[in-house]
This record gives structure tokens, C-alpha cells and sequence, in this order.
């Protein structure tokens, strides 16, 4: 069945930081235009991810675990590929489906579920992941997408993550340069768990980007970092169980013009901002991470939290996003840009766009 008519997004206010910190629209408007325009294209720390930009186009004709014409065959390929699916329907794994380096799933044109088990990103590299579902993940240690060890160039974009026994995604054992964006997670408890131990003293590399996301009454980790460094853009939480975003060992935090609406309950949950103190392995100080918060929108009584957390003048420690990339497409935390979240992040029902050179 071909999927329904895209909705057109609304249209946005004029982003208060200035045309170096982009423009006055949502980001990635044009990269539906060609089904390669999205390689090198996300936002921020994963800015550099091609995926399977040069190589060739692999059609998903099956909804089988594996197989020829399965997402598993296409997946394990040495070589480069562009993955599109033929087929709309759910994919039921058995074991997690690990993914090679330089492969781009584009789930574009169709609506796929995948259930069971998750996507591996095992020392893997250069991989794209787009426009697809993620629900009902049994077993130890399932999350929805596991990113570890060492992989690196990493955009997941689009996709519905819900209900998983562990986390929605993991990024840990050093894999960094990594781009979440426009994804919708919801009906879950720990959502999104960046560094893996304070033992893994290696993850103080980790660099992730997370923007345009609704994490919509998950209940906690959105997300928990160790040692890295986040930069949170545009994204919409709401309802949480326990809390928003937590920093914990040496954890490096920016948030910029976020809307955090608290609910939940009851009682409410009001609290933005946590500081969980841990010991890194190789140091003896027990110490929390850092936060800075920058036109961040608190609504329904939510409590950001900030003096209660790192010492006075902490927040100068934390990294400049401007430091690392040269632009990023952000709006003010207003209610026309919670209205487009909701309506924008997750799978969406777009067309699949030719491949044009």
C-alpha cells in the first residue's frame, strides 16, 4: 500500500541566535528532494556520517528475518549500499541485526516496524538510519539501537522508538560523532543512556547532537550522560517519571532553547536538570557532570535545577557547540516550535525520492 501524502511542516519564527547558528526553518528541508542528499547532511557532531553514499541501491523485498531481498542480507554486506524498501510491513528479528560500515537504511516510502530485537552499530562506521519504527524489544540488554564499540559517523534520523527492554538507544564504548534528530520515543522508561559505566574512562571521547526530538513521556535519560559531551537543540520533553537530562561523571551539557513541560504523575514530576556524582575509574574524586542551559523554555512548574547542581561559574567549563561546527538550524522555544516537533519527529509518511546524480 502506498503510504499517505506528506503534511507540509508549519512555518517557524526567526531564530534568535543569528545566521551562524542558522536559519529561520526546520532543518533538512530539501533532503527529500533526492534519496542521496541526506549523506553528510545531518546537524551537528554527526555532520560527516555519508552512509552508503557510494554504492549501490539495495531493494528490501522481503518482511523475512533473513534471506535473500531481507534487511539482515543487506546489512552484513561488505560492501557500501543505499537500503530502500520495497515492502511496508513488520520485520520481526530474532537476534539484534548488526549493521556494516558505510550503509544507509532509508525507510522512506514505506512503513517499517522492526520488532524483537534492535539494530547493532558494532565498531561500525558511517551509517545512516532513517524514517523507520522501533517497538516491543524483549529480552537482556535489547535496546532499540545499540551504537558500541567504536563506531563513529552515526545520524539516526526520523524514527518512532517505543517499548524496548532496556534502552531506546545506547551510545557507549567510545563511539562518538553521532547526529539523533526529528526522533519520537515514547512509552519507555531508560530512553537514552550516553557513556556506558564510570569504569569506561574511554567514553570521555563521546560526542553526540540531539535535535528536533520529542521524548514524550518517557520516563527518565533524555538523556543520562557519562564523561562526553551533548549538545541538546530544539527538542521537546514532556511528561518524564523521573527526570529530563542527567549528568552524571564529568558529563558536558549543553541545552538551547529546549522546551521542558513537566506532568507526569502523580505526583508531578518538575525536576529538569539531575546531577547523579559517580567516581571515574581512574580518578579518586566523586564528582557530578556540568550544565549549561541557554533559552531553554521550563513550563507546568518544571525546575531546571541549575543552582542546585555544579558550583558557581561550572557552566563557563562546558564546551561551545561554535567550537566544533560552524552552524546548526535552531529556533526559539516558542509554541509553534512544540506544535512542529510533535507533528515533524518520528516516521513520517514521505515519499521515497528518486535517486537522481
Amino acid at each position: 500500500m502506498d503510504p499517505p501524502p506528506p503534511q507540509p511542516p508549519p512555518p517557524h519564527p526567526c531564530n534568535p541566535y543569528g545566521a551562524g547558528h542558522g536559519g529561520g526553518e526546520m532543518p533538512y528541508q530539501d533532503a527529500d528532494h533526492r534519496l542521496r542528499a541526506l549523506a553528510g547532511r545531518a546537524e551537528g557532531f554527526g555532520r560527516h556520517a555519508i552512509g552508503g553514499l557510494h554504492g549501490a541501491v539495495y531493494h528490501v523485498t522481503s518482511l523475512q528475518d533473513d534471506g535473500r531481498g531481507s534487511l539482515r542480507e543487506a546489512c552484513r554486506a561488505a560492501e557500501p549500499l543505499w537500503i530502500v524498501f520495497e515492502v511496508s510491513g513488520t520485520i520481526h528479528l530474532q537476534s539484534y541485526l548488526r549493521v556494516a560500515s558505510h550503509k544507509t537504511i532509508d525507510g522512506r516510502g514505506q512503513r517499517v516496524v522492526l520488532t524483537g530485537k534492535g539494530l547493532q552499530l558494532k565498531s561500525c562506521h558511517h551509517v545512516i538510519v532513517c524514517n523507520l519504527m522501533f517497538e516491543g524489544g524483549r529480552g537482556h540488554d535489547v535496546d532499540g539501537i545499540q551504537i558500541k564499540p567504536g563506531s563513529t559517523n552515526i545520524w539516526i534520523d526520523r524514527c518512532t522508538l517505543a517499548d524496548y527492554d532496556d534502552g531506546l538507544i545506547d551510545i557507549t564504548r567510545q563511539s562518538t560523532d553521532i547526529t539523533v534528530s526529528r526522533c519520537h520515543f515514547a512509552r519507555h522508561d531508560k530512553t537514552m543512556l550516553i557513556g556506558a559505566d564510570p569504569t569506561h574512562i574511554g567514553d570521555r571521547c563521546i560526542r553526540v547532537t540531539i535535535h528536533h526530538c520529542f521524548f514524550d513521556g518517557t520516563r527518565q535519560r533524555h538523556p543520562r550522560l557519562r564523561f562526553g559531551k551533548v549538545h541538546l537543540y530544539n527538542n521537546y520533553t514532556r511528561n518524564w517519571g523521573i527526570y529530563a537530562v542527567c549528568a552524571s561523571v564529568e558529563a558536558q551539557v549543553v541545552s538551547q532553547c529546549n522546551i521542558y513541560e513537566a506532568g507526569g504523575g502523580p505526583p508531578k514530576k518538575t525536576t529538569v536538570f539531575k546531577y547523579m556524582p559517580e567516581k571515574a575509574g581512574d580518578r579518586e574524586d566523586v564528582v557530578a557532570g556540568l550544565v549549561r542551559s541557554e533559552g531553554d523554555a521550563f513550563l507546568n512548574g518544571a525546575l531546571p535545577c541549575l543552582i542546585g547542581g555544579p558550583a558557581p561559574g561550572a557552566q563557563e567549563a562546558v564546551f561551545r557547540p561554535e567550537h566544533y561546527y560552524p552552524r546548526w538550524t535552531m529556533e526559539p522555544a516558542s509554541p509553534a516550535l512544540k506544535d512542529t516537533i510533535q507533528l515533524c519527529a518520528g516516521w513520517q509518511p514521505v515519499p521515497r525520492p528518486p535517486d537522481e546524480c
